[in-house]
């Protein structure tokens, strides 16, 4: 059985800086797909539209676009697609160390360094926040180096402030991970993004990471803090979620296309993790069907 690499994304600085800051247009940016990570701390602002958070071992249906802070070596996949809607998507990597060993240390820096530290479980800002953070990234763009600079420093003290925030991997997740393991968890993360319609056998997926099956059990939990099974189900639900919101199917085909085959334990799981009725949900979220 063929398997997809886990993605180690190597990236370059924006020229005549030290960080890289990248504008994607709606459509445009090509690594969408994939489950990737690098030891770049990552700030996506995603101007408009509507998808999936894939972040770690969170899944989550966005609308009204996303300010996502991801940590260093946090795997994750891709906010947009075709079929997002959204304006733009801009992304920029910072290295931890980006302006040397020693300078987050200063106290000046205090409120920084604490918001770098907290992105290892993923962060994502809504609200006021959002937009005002959103509409700083957007000037970033036609900024010389230095004031680019200092804007973004503004905008990570700015975050740190705010308590307009979720933690996405709130209830824990291993993110000291070495090499091995980055392989082994990205093994699986892009073997459920590429099946989770499909029915998906445990001791099949223990056997792509050379485990034994009770031995990855215990792995996942440990690393996920959720069961191998809860992590596919939420990935389905969450897909169900992004069906219903913007597919003008019915709630029986949404069900199947997004890997369950019983109706019954679809509408249960669906009620009890949005704590809507599959039906309440897409009335909620007609707007964005078009």
């Amino acid at each position: 059985m063929k398997t997809i690499a886990p993605a180690l994304e190597v990236i370059s600085n924006t020229y005549g800086s030290s960080f890289a800051y990248t504008k994607h247009a709606q459509k445009t940016n090509s690594k969408a797909h994939l489950w990737h990570y690098h030891p770049e701390i990552e700030l996506v602002y995603i101007n408009g539209g509507a998808g999936k958070r894939q972040i770690g071992s969170h899944v989550s249906y966005y609308t009204n676009g996303s300010l996502i802070l991801i940590g260093s070596n946090l795997p994750h996949c891709g906010f947009t697609n075709e079929q997002t809607g959204n304006i733009n998507e801009i992304v920029i990597h910072i290295k931890p160390e980006f302006l040397g060993n020693d300078f987050f240390g200063i106290p000046e820096m205090k409120k920084v360094q604490n918001i770098l530290s907290q992105s290892k479980a993923g962060i994502a800002f809504g609200g006021e926040t959002k937009k005002k953070i959103g509409k700083k990234i957007e000037m970033m763009e036609k900024q010389p180096p230095l004031e680019r600079l200092m804007t973004l420093l503004s905008i990570l003290d700015e975050l740190e402030s705010s308590d307009e925030y979720t933690v996405l991997n709130a209830d824990g997740f291993s993110l000291e991970l070495n090499a091995q393991d980055s392989d082994r968890i990205n093994v699986v993360f892009n073997y459920v993004k590429d099946h989770f319609q499909e029915s998906i056998a445990i001791d099949e997926v223990s056997s792509l990471v050379s485990m034994t099956t009770p031995s990855f059990c215990r792995y996942f939990k440990k690393i996920s803090n959720k069961t191998f099974t809860e992590f596919v189900n939420e990935y389905r639900l969450v897909h169900a979620s992004k069906l219903l919101a913007e597919k003008p199917i019915t709630i029986n085909e949404v069900c199947y296309e997004s890997g369950f085959n019983n109706f019954s334990h679809f509408s249960k799981s669906f009620k009890q993790y949005t704590g809507k009725s599959a039906s309440q949900y897409r009335n909620e979220h007609k707007i964005i069907i078009k």
